[in-house]
C-alpha cells in the first residue's frame, strides 16, 4: 500500500520577488502578500518587519539592532500517487523553513521548518466536511474520523526518508490563539519564547493538530501583546536553540500582525488572564492589508477543488492507506 504513495518536495525562496506557484493555496499567508499591484511593497515591508522583530529579541551583542536577517524558504510537499500503471500528484502540504544570517560572523544558521502551515486537505475538512456534517443540525458536532487522513499524511511525511534527508529537527508550527478560549499565565518564562500561558480547554484546531502528532504550548514573547500557539513534537523548550525559536517568532508574529491585528497589533498587552477578541477596535493596522472576506470564500473553493481532484478519485485507496498504523 505504501508503494502507491510517495512524497516529493520543492523549495523556493520567499523574498520581495516571490511569485506563488500554480499549486500554492492563494489564501496562505505568504501567497496573500504576493498579490495585487502592491505585491512587491507588501513583501518588502513584511520582510523588514520580520528582521526588525528578530533583532529586537536577539539583542545580545547586537547594539545597533541590525546583526541578523531572516531568510525564508517555502517548502512545497506533493503526494505522488501510483495506481494501475498511472501516476498523479497532489499538493498536500506547504510550510516555511527559516534560516538566520549572522552578518557579524558571515554565518548562515539553519532554522526551524514548519512555521506557517498550509494544506488543501485542511480546507476540505473545515470548509466542506464540517459544514456538510452540521447542515440543518441544531447542535454543532464533529464527524467521526475528522482529520484522520490529514493527520496521517502529515505524520507519514515527517517520518519519511525525504523529510529526514532535508531537515534535521522536527517541525514547529506557529498559529494564532483561539478567540473562543481563555488563557492564563502559568508563571513560567522562557528566555526566547517569553511568558507561558495555558488555556481553559482544547480548541478544534488543537484536536485537529493532535491528529498530526502535534501538541501545543502558548507563549507571549517579550514586547508582544498576545500569546502565540506553538505546535510541536518532542520538547519545545529544549529541542531548539533560542535563535531558532526567535526566527519562528519573528516570522509568524509578523504574519499575525498583518492578518490578526485585533489580537497581535492591539494597543494593550494581554494580562494574566486573556481572551482574544477579533472584534475589539483598540488596535493598529500595518501598512499591509488583505481581504479577509475573500480569504474565507477562497477556502471553500479550495476545499471543493481538493474533493474533486484528490478525495473522490482516490478515496478507497486513501482510506486503506490512512487506516494502516502510523508511528
Amino acid at each position: 500500500m505504501n508503494n502507491n504513495f510517495a512524497f516529493t518536495i520543492k523549495s523556493i525562496c520567499f523574498d520581495e520577488n516571490y511569485n506563488p506557484s500554480e499549486n500554492t493555496r492563494i489564501t496562505t499567508n505568504f501567497a496573500n502578500l504576493a498579490r495585487g499591484t502592491k505585491r512587491q511593497q507588501n513583501l518588502r515591508n513584511a520582510l523588514v518587519m520580520m528582521n526588525n522583530r528578530f533583532n529586537s529579541l536577539a539583542h545580545d551583542n547586537n547594539p545597533k539592532g541590525d546583526r541578523y536577517a531572516v531568510e525564508l524558504e517555502i517548502i512545497s510537499v506533493e503526494m505522488n500517487i501510483a495506481v494501475a500503471g498511472n501516476s498523479d500528484s497532489f499538493p498536500v502540504i506547504e510550510i516555511l523553513k527559516t534560516n538566520i544570517i549572522d552578518k557579524q560572523t558571515d554565518e548562515r544558521i539553519e532554522g526551524i521548518v514548519g512555521n506557517n502551515f498550509s494544506s488543501y486537505v485542511r480546507d476540505y475538512d473545515f470548509s466542506v466536511v464540517l459544514p456538510e456534517h452540521n447542515k440543518n443540525q441544531s447542535n454543532f458536532s464533529i464527524p467521526a474520523n475528522f482529520g484522520d487522513l490529514h493527520g496521517n499524511i502529515f505524520k507519514r511525511f515527517v517520518d519519511s526518508d525525504i523529510y529526514k534527508e532535508n531537515f534535521t529537527k522536527s517541525p514547529v508550527i506557529c498559529l494564532s490563539v483561539s478567540s473562543k478560549n481563555t488563557y492564563h499565565q502559568t508563571g513560567y518564562q522562557h528566555p526566547a519564547l517569553g511568558i507561558e500561558y495555558q488555556q481553559n480547554e482544547l480548541s478544534l484546531t488543537d484536536h485537529y493538530f493532535n491528529k498530526m502528532g502535534l501538541q501545543a504550548r502558548y507563549f507571549m514573547p517579550a514586547n508582544s501583546v498576545a500569546p502565540l500557539a506553538f505546535y510541536f513534537v518532542g520538547d519545545l523548550v529544549n529541542d531548539y536553540t533560542d535563535l531558532e525559536l526567535i526566527a519562528t517568532i519573528s516570522t509568524m508574529e509578523t504574519f499575525q500582525k498583518i492578518y490578526r491585528p485585533e489580537i497581535y497589533n492591539a494597543n494593550s498587552a494581554a494580562g494574566k488572564h486573556y481572551q482574544p477578541n477579533l472584534t475589539q477596535l483598540d488596535h493598529s493596522l500595518t501598512l499591509i492589508t488583505y481581504d479577509r472576506e475573500e480569504r474565507s470564500q477562497l477556502a471553500v473553493e479550495q476545499g471543493k477543488f481538493t474533493e474533486e481532484k484528490f478525495i473522490k478519485p482516490y478515496q478507497t485507496l486513501l482510506e486503506q492507506w490512512s487506516a494502516a498504523p502510523v508511528l
